[in-house]
This record gives C-alpha cells, sequence and structure tokens, in this order.
C-alpha cells in the first residue's frame, strides 16, 4: 500500500512504519497520537479484549482475537477523544495465498462466520478454491480472522483498495 507519510514520520524517523489498525473511530493518525494520552482505559474496556498496544505504547486491534462488535464502549471511555463514536471503519479483509481452499484443502470457516456475507469461494482446477471479499459489504469486523484456522485473512484500508498491499494481517 502506498500512503503519503505523515510529517511526524518524517521526524520520528518512522517513514516506512506500517499503518497501524486503531480501534473504530480513532482520530487521523497525527491527530491521534497527539489525543492520546495512553492511559489504556480502551484496552481494559474493550469487551471483546481486542484492543493491546504497540511499541509506543497507542493502542492498536488485534482481529486474530476476536471480532470488533464496534460495541463503541472504547469512544464511551476515552476520556481525551483520540477515539469517536464510529459504526464502522475503512479496514477490509483480504485473504494471502496461505489459505487452506487455495491450497487444495478444504475450508470455508472464514465464509460461515461473515455475517454480511462478503466472502464467496470461487472454485479452481484441482481441487482448490479461491477465496473472493467483496469491499463494499465487508465492515472489517474480523469475524473472518478470529476464526481463520491458518492466520489467512489480511487487513488494508478501503482508500488503498489493494488487498496485496497489506498493512496488517492476522
Amino acid at each position: 500500500m502506498h500512503h503519503q507519510p505523515e510529517r511526524r514520520a518524517f521526524l520520528t524517523g518512522r517513514i516506512n512504519r506500517p499503518l497501524a489498525m486503531r480501534p473504530p473511530g480513532a482520530l487521523d493518525e497525527e491527530a491521534f497520537e497527539d489525543a492520546c494520552t495512553k492511559c489504556g482505559d480502551c484496552a481494559v474496556s474493550c469487551p471483546q479484549d481486542i484492543i493491546s498496544f504497540d511499541t509506543d505504547g497507542l493502542p492498536t486491534v488485534d482481529l486474530s482475537v476476536a471480532e470488533c462488535t464496534f460495541c463503541n464502549v472504547c469512544a464511551e471511555v476515552c476520556a481525551p477523544k483520540a477515539i469517536d463514536y464510529a459504526d464502522g471503519w475503512d479496514w477490509r479483509a483480504g485473504v494471502d495465498k496461505t489459505c487452506l481452499s487455495a491450497n487444495g484443502v478444504t475450508c470455508r470457516t472464514c465464509e460461515d462466520q461473515c455475517d454480511a456475507q462478503a466472502i464467496r469461494f470461487k472454485l479452481q482446477t484441482g481441487g482448490r478454491s479461491e477465496a473472493q471479499f467483496d469491499s463494499d459489504a465487508c465492515t472489517g469486523c474480523g469475524a473472518c480472522a478470529a476464526a481463520c484456522p491458518s492466520g489467512s485473512i489480511t487487513f488494508f484500508t478501503k482508500k488503498s483498495s489493494n488487498p496485496e498491499g497489506k498493512a496488517k494481517s492476522c
């Protein structure tokens, strides 16, 4: 994924740092870094227990643990308002080459877990199937990632529209 580095990235020497998956409703990265006090209230309050911290102590979301229900508890407890209320976000799911179905093993776990019905499988030769994700239907909730037995689900931002340019894998 090609994204323009923010001014702060140049000043801190983190130009090529992958895009962090912040909680839904998080301000844009620079504003988020300025506003977040690293108190940890969002992580402690998350009913899904999917919020952890990056090396800078800022909250990130790990969808390999569980899905995000967009419950907004993180926004409710965020005193500095670094996280606002949200009913979704710009992250979307995709799949990498380690997908079991793409390698001839029958698996449809991600499709079974997708309430948005954003995942379909296209039959290929040799008993393989290719997972196809509808980025317009996908909410980025991560139910597919939490259930995937091979950890093949990746995430990219809607703005990039490029699952190959993933910023976060689970």
